[in-house]
Protein backbone atom coordinates (compact mmCIF):
# COMPACT_ATOMS: atom_id res chain seq x y z
CA UNK A 1 0.00 0.00 0.00
CA UNK A 2 1.35 3.41 -1.01
CA UNK A 3 0.28 6.97 -0.19
CA UNK A 4 0.85 8.90 -3.42
CA UNK A 5 -0.47 12.40 -2.80
CA UNK A 6 -1.84 14.44 0.10
CA UNK A 7 -3.85 17.63 -0.29
CA UNK A 8 -4.94 19.74 2.67
CA UNK A 9 -7.05 22.87 3.04
CA UNK A 10 -7.68 24.68 6.30
CA UNK A 11 -6.05 21.94 8.36
CA UNK A 12 -4.25 23.09 11.53
CA UNK A 13 -1.73 25.73 10.35
CA UNK A 14 -2.00 24.61 6.71
CA UNK A 15 -3.82 27.07 4.46
CA UNK A 16 -3.36 24.86 1.41
CA UNK A 17 -0.86 22.13 0.56
CA UNK A 18 -0.31 19.60 -2.21
CA UNK A 19 2.34 17.00 -1.35
CA UNK A 20 3.53 14.03 -3.39
CA UNK A 21 5.31 11.04 -1.85
CA UNK A 22 7.86 8.56 -3.09
CA UNK A 23 7.23 4.84 -2.51
CA UNK A 24 10.31 4.72 -0.26
CA UNK A 25 11.30 6.98 2.64
CA UNK A 26 9.76 10.45 2.89
CA UNK A 27 10.95 12.92 5.52
CA UNK A 28 9.12 16.07 6.61
CA UNK A 29 12.11 18.16 7.69
CA UNK A 30 11.88 21.40 9.64
CA UNK A 31 12.00 23.09 13.01
CA UNK A 32 9.48 22.53 15.77
CA UNK A 33 5.99 24.07 15.44
CA UNK A 34 6.26 24.49 11.66
CA UNK A 35 3.66 21.88 10.64
CA UNK A 36 5.51 18.58 10.25
CA UNK A 37 3.26 16.61 12.60
CA UNK A 38 0.17 18.31 11.17
CA UNK A 39 0.82 16.68 7.79
CA UNK A 40 1.41 13.30 9.43
CA UNK A 41 -1.81 13.74 11.42
CA UNK A 42 -3.73 14.37 8.20
CA UNK A 43 -2.42 11.12 6.70
CA UNK A 44 -3.22 9.14 9.85
CA UNK A 45 -6.74 10.59 9.86
CA UNK A 46 -7.40 8.74 6.60
CA UNK A 47 -6.33 5.41 8.11
CA UNK A 48 -7.98 5.54 11.53
CA UNK A 49 -10.83 7.96 10.88
CA UNK A 50 -9.61 10.05 13.81
CA UNK A 51 -6.62 12.05 14.95
CA UNK A 52 -3.90 10.68 17.21
CA UNK A 53 -3.72 14.08 18.94
CA UNK A 54 -7.31 15.07 19.71
CA UNK A 55 -10.76 13.44 19.74
CA UNK A 56 -12.39 16.69 18.54
CA UNK A 57 -12.37 17.27 14.80
CA UNK A 58 -13.10 20.98 15.14
CA UNK A 59 -9.69 21.44 16.81
CA UNK A 60 -8.06 20.48 13.51
CA UNK A 61 -9.82 23.30 11.62
CA UNK A 62 -7.49 26.23 10.94
CA UNK A 63 -8.42 29.36 12.90
CA UNK A 64 -10.78 31.47 10.81
CA UNK A 65 -11.66 28.65 8.40
CA UNK A 66 -15.18 27.13 8.34
CA UNK A 67 -13.84 23.63 7.63
CA UNK A 68 -10.81 21.53 6.82
CA UNK A 69 -10.54 19.16 3.88
CA UNK A 70 -7.96 16.39 3.50
CA UNK A 71 -7.64 14.35 0.29
CA UNK A 72 -5.41 11.29 0.04
CA UNK A 73 -4.58 9.51 -3.21
CA UNK A 74 -3.32 5.98 -2.59
CA UNK A 75 -2.87 2.68 -4.34
CA UNK A 76 -2.36 -0.97 -3.55
CA UNK A 77 -1.71 -3.98 -5.76
CA UNK A 78 -5.31 -3.95 -7.01
CA UNK A 79 -6.32 -0.35 -7.63
CA UNK A 80 -5.92 3.36 -7.00
CA UNK A 81 -8.27 5.13 -4.62
CA UNK A 82 -9.07 8.64 -3.44
CA UNK A 83 -10.44 9.47 0.01
CA UNK A 84 -11.75 12.90 0.98
CA UNK A 85 -12.40 13.87 4.60
CA UNK A 86 -14.03 17.20 5.37
CA UNK A 87 -14.97 18.36 8.88
CA UNK A 88 -16.52 21.65 9.94
CA UNK A 89 -15.83 24.11 12.71
CA UNK A 90 -18.14 24.47 15.68
CA UNK A 91 -19.96 27.39 14.08
CA UNK A 92 -21.28 25.23 11.23
CA UNK A 93 -24.17 22.83 11.85
CA UNK A 94 -22.92 20.08 9.54
CA UNK A 95 -20.21 18.02 11.23
CA UNK A 96 -18.48 15.92 8.58
CA UNK A 97 -18.51 14.87 4.92
CA UNK A 98 -16.50 11.98 3.47
CA UNK A 99 -16.16 10.59 -0.02
CA UNK A 100 -14.43 7.51 -1.41
CA UNK A 101 -13.65 7.44 -5.12
CA UNK A 102 -16.17 10.23 -5.63
CA UNK A 103 -19.05 8.48 -3.84
CA UNK A 104 -20.45 9.86 -0.56
CA UNK A 105 -19.68 7.83 2.56
CA UNK A 106 -22.44 7.96 5.15
CA UNK A 107 -20.61 6.15 7.95
CA UNK A 108 -17.03 6.84 8.97
CA UNK A 109 -16.57 3.10 9.55
CA UNK A 110 -16.71 2.61 5.77
CA UNK A 111 -13.43 4.52 5.42
CA UNK A 112 -11.46 2.87 8.21
CA UNK A 113 -9.17 0.22 6.75
CA UNK A 114 -9.25 1.48 3.15
CA UNK A 115 -5.85 3.00 3.85
CA UNK A 116 -3.74 1.17 6.43
CA UNK A 117 -0.95 2.76 8.42
CA UNK A 118 1.18 1.99 11.45
CA UNK A 119 1.84 5.08 13.55
CA UNK A 120 4.93 5.20 15.75
CA UNK A 121 5.41 8.27 17.93
CA UNK A 122 7.37 8.89 21.16
CA UNK A 123 4.33 8.08 23.30
CA UNK A 124 4.33 4.53 21.93
CA UNK A 125 7.73 3.94 23.54
CA UNK A 126 5.77 3.95 26.81
CA UNK A 127 3.43 1.14 25.68
CA UNK A 128 4.93 -1.30 28.16
CA UNK A 129 4.97 1.09 31.12
CA UNK A 130 1.65 2.79 30.39
CA UNK A 131 -1.72 1.75 31.76
CA UNK A 132 -4.14 -0.81 30.29
CA UNK A 133 -6.09 1.86 28.38
CA UNK A 134 -3.08 2.62 26.16
CA UNK A 135 -2.57 -1.04 25.33
CA UNK A 136 -6.28 -1.50 24.57
CA UNK A 137 -6.07 1.51 22.26
CA UNK A 138 -3.08 -0.11 20.53
CA UNK A 139 -5.15 -3.26 19.94
CA UNK A 140 -8.24 -1.39 18.78
CA UNK A 141 -6.43 0.83 16.27
CA UNK A 142 -4.65 -2.17 14.75
CA UNK A 143 -7.71 -4.42 14.61
CA UNK A 144 -10.16 -1.78 13.37
CA UNK A 145 -8.02 -1.25 10.26
CA UNK A 146 -8.04 -5.00 9.58
CA UNK A 147 -11.60 -6.03 10.44
CA UNK A 148 -14.83 -4.09 9.80
CA UNK A 149 -16.67 -6.59 12.02
CA UNK A 150 -14.31 -5.79 14.90
CA UNK A 151 -14.90 -2.06 14.43
CA UNK A 152 -18.67 -2.67 14.48
CA UNK A 153 -18.46 -4.82 17.62
CA UNK A 154 -16.27 -2.25 19.38
CA UNK A 155 -18.65 0.58 18.49
CA UNK A 156 -21.63 -1.39 19.82
CA UNK A 157 -19.73 -2.34 22.98
CA UNK A 158 -18.78 1.26 23.75
CA UNK A 159 -22.32 2.51 23.14
CA UNK A 160 -23.96 -0.17 25.30
CA UNK A 161 -21.31 0.23 28.00
CA UNK A 162 -22.03 3.96 28.26
CA UNK A 163 -25.79 3.33 28.52
CA UNK A 164 -25.34 0.51 31.03
CA UNK A 165 -23.06 2.62 33.23
CA UNK A 166 -25.58 5.45 33.18
CA UNK A 167 -28.30 3.03 34.31
CA UNK A 168 -26.08 1.64 37.09
CA UNK A 169 -25.51 5.20 38.33
CA UNK A 170 -29.28 5.73 38.41
CA UNK A 171 -29.80 2.46 40.28
CA UNK A 172 -27.08 3.46 42.73
CA UNK A 173 -29.09 6.61 43.44
CA UNK A 174 -32.31 4.64 43.91
CA UNK A 175 -33.76 5.48 40.49
CA UNK A 176 -33.79 3.76 37.08
CA UNK A 177 -35.47 0.62 35.75
CA UNK A 178 -33.54 -2.47 36.88
CA UNK A 179 -35.26 -4.64 34.25
CA UNK A 180 -33.25 -2.80 31.58
CA UNK A 181 -30.05 -4.11 33.12
CA UNK A 182 -30.63 -7.61 31.71
CA UNK A 183 -31.13 -6.16 28.22
CA UNK A 184 -27.88 -4.23 28.41
CA UNK A 185 -26.04 -7.22 29.88
CA UNK A 186 -27.12 -9.39 26.96
CA UNK A 187 -26.04 -6.81 24.38
CA UNK A 188 -22.74 -6.14 26.13
CA UNK A 189 -21.95 -9.86 26.41
CA UNK A 190 -22.56 -10.33 22.69
CA UNK A 191 -20.18 -7.57 21.58
CA UNK A 192 -17.62 -8.44 24.28
CA UNK A 193 -17.49 -12.06 23.09
CA UNK A 194 -16.72 -10.93 19.53
CA UNK A 195 -13.99 -8.58 20.77
CA UNK A 196 -12.58 -11.32 23.01
CA UNK A 197 -12.09 -13.77 20.14
CA UNK A 198 -10.45 -11.14 17.90
CA UNK A 199 -8.13 -9.75 20.58
CA UNK A 200 -7.06 -13.20 21.75
CA UNK A 201 -6.11 -14.26 18.21
CA UNK A 202 -4.30 -10.97 17.54
CA UNK A 203 -2.26 -11.12 20.75
CA UNK A 204 -1.23 -14.69 19.93
CA UNK A 205 0.15 -13.47 16.60
CA UNK A 206 1.71 -10.41 18.20
CA UNK A 207 3.44 -12.57 20.83
CA UNK A 208 5.10 -14.57 18.06
CA UNK A 209 6.28 -11.41 16.30
CA UNK A 210 7.57 -9.74 19.47
CA UNK A 211 9.60 -12.81 20.43
CA UNK A 212 11.34 -12.80 17.06
CA UNK A 213 11.96 -9.05 16.79
CA UNK A 214 13.16 -8.81 20.40
CA UNK A 215 15.64 -11.62 19.80
CA UNK A 216 16.88 -10.00 16.59
CA UNK A 217 17.33 -6.71 18.40
CA UNK A 218 19.66 -8.40 20.88
CA UNK A 219 21.89 -9.15 17.85
CA UNK A 220 23.14 -12.47 19.12
CA UNK A 221 23.78 -11.28 22.66
CA UNK A 222 22.08 -12.57 25.81
CA UNK A 223 18.38 -11.88 25.68
CA UNK A 224 15.46 -12.55 27.97
CA UNK A 225 12.39 -14.19 26.47
CA UNK A 226 9.38 -11.88 26.13
CA UNK A 227 5.79 -13.07 26.40
CA UNK A 228 2.48 -11.34 25.70
CA UNK A 229 -0.61 -12.75 27.41
CA UNK A 230 -4.22 -11.64 27.00
CA UNK A 231 -5.69 -10.52 30.33
CA UNK A 232 -9.48 -10.32 30.35
CA UNK A 233 -12.56 -10.46 32.56
CA UNK A 234 -13.06 -14.14 31.74
CA UNK A 235 -9.61 -14.88 33.18
CA UNK A 236 -8.81 -17.28 30.37
CA UNK A 237 -6.55 -17.39 27.34
CA UNK A 238 -8.05 -20.67 26.12
CA UNK A 239 -9.30 -20.89 22.51
CA UNK A 240 -13.00 -20.70 23.33
CA UNK A 241 -15.44 -19.48 20.70
CA UNK A 242 -17.86 -16.56 20.71
CA UNK A 243 -20.79 -18.63 22.03
CA UNK A 244 -18.91 -19.82 25.11
CA UNK A 245 -17.39 -16.38 25.71
CA UNK A 246 -20.87 -14.84 25.48
CA UNK A 247 -22.19 -17.25 28.13
CA UNK A 248 -19.27 -16.53 30.45
CA UNK A 249 -19.61 -12.76 30.11
CA UNK A 250 -23.36 -12.93 30.69
CA UNK A 251 -22.89 -15.07 33.78
CA UNK A 252 -20.31 -12.65 35.19
CA UNK A 253 -22.56 -9.65 34.60
CA UNK A 254 -25.82 -11.13 35.89
CA UNK A 255 -24.29 -12.72 38.98
CA UNK A 256 -22.65 -9.49 40.17
CA UNK A 257 -25.55 -7.07 39.94
CA UNK A 258 -25.30 -5.90 43.56
CA UNK A 259 -21.57 -5.19 43.25
CA UNK A 260 -22.03 -3.23 40.05
CA UNK A 261 -24.88 -1.14 41.44
CA UNK A 262 -22.75 -0.36 44.49
CA UNK A 263 -19.88 0.65 42.21
CA UNK A 264 -22.12 2.50 39.77
CA UNK A 265 -20.12 1.00 36.91
CA UNK A 266 -19.76 -2.13 34.76
CA UNK A 267 -17.07 -4.35 36.26
CA UNK A 268 -16.78 -6.96 33.48
CA UNK A 269 -16.24 -6.58 29.76
CA UNK A 270 -13.76 -5.66 27.04
CA UNK A 271 -13.09 -2.29 28.68
CA UNK A 272 -11.19 -4.16 31.41
CA UNK A 273 -8.82 -6.01 29.04
CA UNK A 274 -5.05 -5.67 29.01
CA UNK A 275 -1.91 -7.19 27.50
CA UNK A 276 0.38 -8.60 30.16
CA UNK A 277 3.96 -8.18 28.93
CA UNK A 278 6.75 -10.08 30.63
CA UNK A 279 10.45 -10.83 30.28
CA UNK A 280 11.52 -14.23 31.59
CA UNK A 281 8.21 -14.45 33.50
CA UNK A 282 8.78 -11.10 35.25
CA UNK A 283 6.35 -8.26 34.58
CA UNK A 284 8.15 -5.95 32.15
CA UNK A 285 6.27 -2.88 33.35
CA UNK A 286 7.88 -3.24 36.78
CA UNK A 287 11.17 -5.03 36.22
CA UNK A 288 12.40 -4.34 32.69
CA UNK A 289 14.94 -1.58 32.13
CA UNK A 290 13.96 1.48 30.11
CA UNK A 291 15.98 0.12 27.19
CA UNK A 292 14.21 -3.24 27.37
CA UNK A 293 10.81 -1.54 27.55
CA UNK A 294 11.64 0.49 24.45
CA UNK A 295 12.81 -2.62 22.62
CA UNK A 296 9.53 -4.34 23.49
CA UNK A 297 7.51 -1.35 22.27
CA UNK A 298 9.54 -1.27 19.06
CA UNK A 299 8.94 -5.00 18.55
CA UNK A 300 5.19 -4.49 19.12
CA UNK A 301 4.93 -1.77 16.46
CA UNK A 302 6.93 -3.82 13.96
CA UNK A 303 4.68 -6.76 14.80
CA UNK A 304 1.63 -4.59 14.10
CA UNK A 305 2.98 -3.95 10.61
CA UNK A 306 3.79 -7.61 9.98
CA UNK A 307 0.35 -8.79 11.09
CA UNK A 308 -1.28 -6.20 8.82
CA UNK A 309 0.69 -7.69 5.93
CA UNK A 310 -0.38 -11.22 6.91
CA UNK A 311 -4.06 -10.21 7.08
CA UNK A 312 -4.23 -8.18 3.87
CA UNK A 313 -1.30 -9.17 1.66
CA UNK A 314 -0.21 -5.51 1.56
CA UNK A 315 2.42 -3.74 3.64
CA UNK A 316 0.93 -0.80 5.57
CA UNK A 317 2.49 2.66 5.39
CA UNK A 318 4.71 3.44 8.39
CA UNK A 319 4.26 6.89 9.95
CA UNK A 320 7.04 8.02 12.33
CA UNK A 321 6.51 11.21 14.31
CA UNK A 322 9.97 12.30 15.46
CA UNK A 323 10.53 8.85 16.93
CA UNK A 324 14.09 8.26 15.69
CA UNK A 325 15.38 11.03 17.95
CA UNK A 326 14.05 9.04 20.92
CA UNK A 327 15.96 5.87 19.95
CA UNK A 328 19.64 5.12 20.45
CA UNK A 329 21.74 4.32 17.34
CA UNK A 330 21.37 0.55 17.79
CA UNK A 331 17.57 0.70 17.82
CA UNK A 332 17.56 3.24 14.98
CA UNK A 333 19.57 0.89 12.77
CA UNK A 334 17.42 -2.07 13.73
CA UNK A 335 14.19 -0.25 12.93
CA UNK A 336 15.41 1.06 9.60
CA UNK A 337 16.89 -2.28 8.54
CA UNK A 338 13.53 -4.01 9.10
CA UNK A 339 11.58 -1.59 6.94
CA UNK A 340 13.05 -2.88 3.69
CA UNK A 341 11.20 -1.40 0.71
CA UNK A 342 8.13 -0.35 2.70
CA UNK A 343 6.88 3.20 2.40
CA UNK A 344 7.83 5.38 5.37
CA UNK A 345 6.60 8.91 6.02
CA UNK A 346 8.31 10.56 8.95
CA UNK A 347 9.00 13.86 10.67
CA UNK A 348 12.38 15.08 11.86
CA UNK A 349 14.14 18.25 12.94
CA UNK A 350 17.49 16.99 11.62
CA UNK A 351 18.28 14.61 8.76
CA UNK A 352 17.77 10.99 9.85
CA UNK A 353 20.69 8.52 9.93
CA UNK A 354 20.34 7.05 6.44
CA UNK A 355 20.72 8.31 2.91
CA UNK A 356 19.24 5.83 0.43
CA UNK A 357 16.05 6.65 -1.51
CA UNK A 358 15.03 9.55 0.71
CA UNK A 359 12.60 12.24 -0.38
CA UNK A 360 12.90 15.37 1.77
CA UNK A 361 9.88 17.63 2.15
CA UNK A 362 10.91 20.89 3.79
CA UNK A 363 8.40 22.44 6.16
CA UNK A 364 8.14 26.06 7.23
CA UNK A 365 5.04 27.69 8.75
CA UNK A 366 2.58 25.25 7.19
CA UNK A 367 4.20 25.35 3.75
CA UNK A 368 5.77 22.29 2.11
CA UNK A 369 8.48 22.42 -0.53
CA UNK A 370 11.06 20.30 -2.33
CA UNK A 371 13.49 23.20 -1.91
CA UNK A 372 14.97 23.87 1.55
CA UNK A 373 14.69 27.34 3.08
CA UNK A 374 17.83 29.40 2.63
CA UNK A 375 18.80 28.99 6.30
CA UNK A 376 18.41 25.17 6.31
CA UNK A 377 21.26 22.80 5.47
CA UNK A 378 20.72 19.09 4.92
CA UNK A 379 23.81 16.94 5.32
CA UNK A 380 23.47 13.45 3.88
CA UNK A 381 25.62 10.83 5.56
CA UNK A 382 27.70 8.30 3.62
CA UNK A 383 26.07 4.88 3.49
CA UNK A 384 27.38 1.77 5.17
CA UNK A 385 26.92 -1.70 3.70
CA UNK A 386 23.26 -1.71 4.80
CA UNK A 387 22.47 1.61 3.14
CA UNK A 388 22.32 3.33 6.51
CA UNK A 389 24.27 6.47 7.24
CA UNK A 390 26.41 7.12 10.26
CA UNK A 391 23.95 9.50 11.89
CA UNK A 392 23.05 13.16 11.73
CA UNK A 393 24.68 15.65 14.05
Amino acid sequence: MIAERLRCRGFRNIEEADISFSPGVNVFLGNNAEGKTNALEAIYLMAAGKSFRTPREREMVKFGSPFFEVTLDMKDSRREQEIIFRAYSQEVAKRRECRKNGAPVTRLAELVGCFRAVLFCPEHLMLVKAGPAERRSFLDIALCQLSPSYLAALSRHNKVLSERNALLKQLQDGAGDISLLDVYSDQLSLSASQIFVARRAYIKQLDRCVKRFFEELSDGGPSETPALVYKNSLKTDEPIGEAEAYSLYLKALTSNTAREIAAGATLYGSHKDDIEISLDCREARLYASQGQQRSLALAMKLGEGEISMEYTGEHPVFLFDDVLSELDPTRQRFLLSRLGDRQVIMTACTPPPFARNVRYIYVEDGHYSDVPPVDMTVRKEPENENGIGGGAT
